[in-house]
């Protein structure tokens, strides 16, 4: 981990002068943190920013607890029974966490709404974990104004990679275009001839996914290749046409680059018309609830990245970080099911949040917080399979650029033995 705070600190090697003093506690607190090991070495001046103090660090979030996509409010609740943990064994570095969740409905006004409430009325240090690209997007410019850091969102839109232009805005999950050029060294390798038809969501979601994926296929050399593009609308009642298209293509290899329902008239219709390509599909596609509405015994074989556990499956019960989760949910959240992988995920990123605000110490400035989150290169988090961990640095925020290719076997995600890197 290269993130150190030793910078932060005193560095005063007189050791006249120190023998000279009397033990004040800053002195102590000086000489403490001289003998900590990095990365925890802090600095004994404290340094606060809105939302920090003595005894507190205040923390935000939106995410939709109502409305079409309020599954994804149990985010903000384990987030909730997490930092209570927390508080209730000392807090971070002696301070007790106040971590607001705020309800954005997943609509980019009331995403803005309430970062503003969370931004000037409540004055938080610092908000992480937020969902969506479009209510994300639509605050992007307003948090970099104010040199707020928006850290560990869950979207993975590559305009989240910028730190020349909005540096205080960070992803936290594996940006579409790693996920593409993963892919496509999958295809290389595995079917170097390839004849690739594609279908992608004609917007920035599939922009993000298609160049990326092509520019491997390119700079292979190889004779792997597209022979046919097929786009849709969010709008359009079905994909039928496409796929009757592309399956009458020759092609060997389908790159599905879908969302929602889409996703899952597409894994069907394929089955229907008794073609049987090496089927891509983005991992924000895999989720259950898609699947079973196309059928799993039709998504058999179907190839897509994983970087995560799963909670409520056998394969996993014996592991630590699983085993921690589900002593939290059962102990803060009972309410919440034992399979729930988003609110798994919700854990891990809590987890990488306490650690980022572990790392500033003492200087908990808006600063210290970006320049701890953008040093995060090498932290494993609880939520993560071995073998993944963050790559950020303060030069590229791509969250992680090894991953894992997995194989739907109808019922569970066969995982590769050997991650690949982008």
């Amino acid at each position: 981990m290269s993130a150190q705070c030793a910078h932060q600190g005193e560095n005063n090697n007189d050791q006249e002068s120190i023998a000279a003093r009397d033990f004040s506690a800053g002195a102590l607190a000086t000489i403490a943190a001289s003998t900590l090991p990095a990365p925890y070495v802090w600095a004994a001046e404290k340094k606060y920013d809105a939302g920090a103090s003595d005894t507190e660090i205040k923390i935000g979030q939106t995410v939709p607890h109502s409305g079409p996509g309020s599954l994804y409010g149990v985010l903000g609740r384990v987030g909730e029974a997490y930092f209570q943990m927390l508080n209730e064994k000392g807090g971070i570095n002696g301070r007790k966490v106040k971590f607001l969740t705020m309800d954005d409905a997943y609509s980019a006004p009331k995403c803005v709404e309430a970062t503003r409430r969370l931004v000037e009325q409540e004055e938080v240090l610092a908000l992480y974990g937020s969902l969506g690209t479009a209510p994300q997007t639509a605050v992007h410019k307003y948090l970099n104004s104010k040199g707020v850091p928006q850290l560990l969102l869950n979207t993975g839109a590559s305009k989240w990679n910028n730190p020349k232009e909005f540096k205080w805005t960070m992803a936290g999950l594996p940006l579409y275009p790693t996920e593409a050029r993963i892919l496509a060294r999958h295809v290389v390798s595995v079917k170097p001839n390839a004849k690739i038809g594609i279908l992608y969501q004609n917007d920035d979601f599939g922009r993000d996914f298609l160049g990326p994926f092509k520019k491997v296929l390119a700079d292979a050399g190889g004779t792997a290749q597209v022979i046919m593009e097929q786009t849709y609308d969010l709008t359009e009642p079905t994909v039928d046409s496409q796929l009757i298209n592309l399956s009458k293509s020759g092609a060997d290899v389908f790159y599905n680059i879908s969302t929602g329902k889409a996703s899952s008239q597409s894994i069907r219709k394929v089955a229907e018309l008794g073609w049987k390509p090496l089927h891509l599909l983005s991992a924000g596609s895999t989720g259950r609830s898609i699947l079973n509405a196309a059928g799993l015994e039709n998504a058999t074989g179907i190839v897509a990245i994983r970087y995560n556990k799963e909670v409520g499956l056998p394969k996993w019960e014996k592991d630590p970080d699983v085993m921690a989760f589900e002593e939290l949910r059962k102990k803060y959240t009972p309410a919440i099911d034992p399979d729930n992988t988003i609110a798994f995920a919700g854990y891990g990123q809590a987890a990488t949040m306490a650690e980022i605000l572990r790392r500033c110490g003492n200087e908990l400035t808006r600063a210290n917080v970006l320049k701890q989150a953008s040093n995060l290169q090498g932290f494993h988090s609880p939520y993560f399979l071995d073998g993944v961990t963050y790559s950020y640095t303060p030069e590229d925020y791509t969250p992680m650029k090894t991953l894992f290719i997995s194989t739907f076997t109808g019922k569970d995600w066969d995982i590769s033995d050997k991650p690949m890197s982008e």
